[in-house]
């Protein structure tokens, strides 16, 4: 499944788009977690556990938004973006979402 933050695709025509599609996730840190984050924010530097915290939300969204397209019948997702926005103190949604599209080999 190719996912794209194009509208278009080289070398495919879009042939049918199948509507939108998302994945999205909650997360919050483990509590030791977020107090060693507290803790380097005083002193700078990257927080690792953040890091690995959006990274993986990242991951679990695409997963699921590729899930909804493949479960739609889609060659692709088109228009890929993500977003996020804090539920609650200390919990974030991170969100995929995209155009889900059927592809036709482009004619010479």
């Amino acid at each position: 499944m190719m996912l794209v933050t194009t509208e278009t695709i080289p070398g495919h025509e879009i042939r049918e788009a199948l509507g939108l599609v998302r994945g999205t996730t909650v997360r919050a840190a483990h509590a030791r977690k977020d107090i060693h984050a507290w803790l380097k924010n005083l002193v700078g530097g990257e927080i690792e556990e953040y890091t690995k915290l959006l990274a993986e939300s990242r991951e679990q969204a695409l997963d699921r938004l590729e899930a909804e397209a493949r479960e739609r019948g889609a060659d692709a997702v088109v228009g890929l973006r993500f977003s996020s926005c804090e539920i609650s103190s200390g919990a974030a949604e991170f969100l995929a979402y995209g155009t889900a599209v059927k592809l036709a080999p482009r004619s010479s």
